[in-house]
């Protein structure tokens, strides 16, 4: 062997030494690194793990946070969400056209806000409420010199006491418990622009007294209603009509009161069957000597199955002594049928017969016939556009109306 050779041999042995002794050391660093890497790793991913803990644990907070604060508001109200005063309202606004048909008489042309009425009521507790309504008919206060006929009245103002579950009483200014629509007569709850006029004319609402009435349920089917209010003051002057009579508690003349006995039977979801009885000593409140006792009787019957409904009513007034005789005053009564039908949920038709007469107590051509019928749309349950036409036939001597009816109302 030369001598180059054996340093090449030296050499290659040296290398595969270095070789064996540094293969481990590599081997080593490079599992720290790999070690190192998942570790970095791992903590990236705790740290992400960590974020989100932090979010959901604030988000747990802000929810306990809105609680608390919803719990507090409730505490503030003792406990009753009803302990609060509530405002509400309803109004209707009438374009009347109507041909006059008797001859030389006016026709009536009409754009009028008929009624504007601001609710508000109050829950002093469970057992004492107030409600009341104040009024503003026309859209302005009466005005002799222009002509206005508006009013600003209160319509109800009165403490309902909640004596048990089946018996409350009421004391203060009300509405009297007579008729379908005296009670309630928002506009979104009846058909026709104008409220039908034996309501009108006979019963008459909105009628409303001041006094005590009491109120008893005797099962879920029966109600009893009886009143002791003030009553009526007309007189010959205005031949004894019964609308006219009315004081609206306003420094009313109160030597005669009126005794009001009503009986209601609900037993079958969507009938109504009511009867009223009201019993007055002297419908003039002692200014008229030729006057006295005025008994008003009334019925009637709602039915509401499916889209079909009813309304028929009559109501009759008998008035004692000489004066009311001798212009017929002393029978003074009316009715009216109205079957309707709602298509569709929001829109329904009706059509209504009518038939009153202040005067019926002689043979003098007194009484009032009309025929209505028309369409309700309601956009909300609470908002209605009305759209009716009216036919008319009148005594002789008398305006006589012909024509349609546009009205739009609310209540909330």
């Amino acid at each position: 062997m030369s001598h180059r050779t054996k340093r090449m041999t030296r050499t290659t042995l040296a290398l595969s030494l270095l070789g064996c002794f540094a293969a481990p050391a590599l081997a080593e660093t490079s599992s720290d690194e790999q070690r190192f890497r998942a570790l970095e790793l791992r903590l990236n991913t705790l740290e992400s793990e960590n974020r989100v803990l932090k979010d959901q644990v604030k988000q747990t907070e802000q929810k306990v946070e809105a609680t608390g604060t919803q719990m507090d508001r409730i505490a503030s109200q003792d406990g009753s969400s009803k302990a609060a005063t509530t405002f509400g309202g309803y109004g209707e606004l009438h374009l009347n056209k109507l041909k006059n048909r008797k001859a030389g008489g006016t026709n009536k042309d009409e754009l009028d806000l008929h009624r504007f009425v601001i609710f508000m009521g109050h829950e002093f507790s469970e057992q004492i409420r107030f409600f009341s309504e104040l009024e503003v008919e026309h859209a302005m206060a009466k005005d002799t010199a222009a002509g206005s006929s508006g009013v600003v009245a209160v319509e109800q103002a009165y403490l309902d006491f909640t004596v048990s579950d089946a018996l409350s009483v009421k004391a203060g200014m009300m509405v009297m418990p007579v008729g379908i629509i005296s009670e309630t007569h928002e506009p979104p709850t009846f058909y026709g622009v104008e409220r039908n006029p034996v309501e009108t004319n006979i019963i008459p609402t909105t009628w409303r007294e001041g006094g005590v009435a009491l109120t008893t349920r005797m099962d879920d089917a029966i109600t009893a209603d009886i009143a002791i209010t003030s009553g009526l003051a007309t007189t010959a002057a205005k031949n004894y009509a019964v609308r006219d009579g009315r004081l609206s508690v306003a420094s009313a003349k109160a030597k005669d009161p009126a005794y009001t006995a009503r009986l209601k039977w609900a037993g079958i979801p969507g009938i109504e069957l009511a009867g009223t009885v009201q019993r007055q000593a002297d419908i003039t409140q002692s200014a008229d000597s030729t006057a006295g006792a005025a008994t008003l009787y009334e019925a009637h019957a709602v039915v509401n199955h499916g889209r079909f409904g009813l309304r028929a009513l009559y109501a009759g007034w008998s008035l004692d002594g000489s004066g009311p005789k001798a212009v017929g005053a002393d029978k003074q009564n009316g009715w009216y049928v109205e079957p309707s039908w709602k298509f569709a949920e929001q829109w329904g038709v009706f059509v209504r017969r009518s038939t009153w007469d202040n005067r019926a107590g002689d043979v003098a051509d007194s009484r009032y016939s009309q025929t209505d019928f028309g369409v309700n749309y309601w956009p909300h349950p609470d908002v209605v556009v009305k759209l009716d036409h009216q036919n008319q036939q009148s005594p002789s001597g008398q305006d006589e109306f012909d024509g349609f009816n546009l009205g739009l109302g609310y209540q909330f």
